[in-house]
């Protein structure tokens, strides 16, 4: 089977394709502050593997959740007082925390490699 790789323009009809590939399974590659990261639905077991396929990465090695911010994070993590503190009134550039992982929050367990935690990040950049 051939891959095809499409590039989109970072633009509301690009990042309209982008997003229905991810809700298909799909992944995407796209900026973030500091790297291109590979991107796939966190819940969606199939796309996951993807990312570890894709990337030759071990499956021990667990990935990080790109959120949309602190609600999002909420529906992941159980966030302390302290982590809290830190990542308001924004979330800090760059930063990704580790935190517990929330009972029924639909991850995909091959995102946290079975671990109780996650990592969250929440990207600066419009594209991500």
């Amino acid at each position: 089977m051939a891959i095809t790789t499409e590039r989109l323009m970072a633009e509301p009809p690009g990042i309209l394709r982008a997003a229905g590939f991810l809700r298909a399974g799909g992944l995407v590659a796209f900026p973030t502050e500091t790297v291109y990261g590979l991107g796939a639905d966190a819940q969606n077991d199939r796309a996951v593997a993807r990312i570890f396929e894709a990337k030759g990465r071990p499956a021990f090695n667990p990935l990080i959740v790109h959120v949309s911010g602190m609600a999002m994070a909420d529906d992941y993590g159980l966030l302390p007082p302290k982590a809290r503190a830190m990542l308001t009134p924004e979330w800090p550039e760059a930063l990704s925390i580790v935190v517990p992982l929330r009972d029924g929050s639909g991850l995909s367990p091959l995102v946290t490699a079975g671990q109780s935690s996650v990592a969250l990040r929440c990207p600066t950049s419009n594209v991500a």
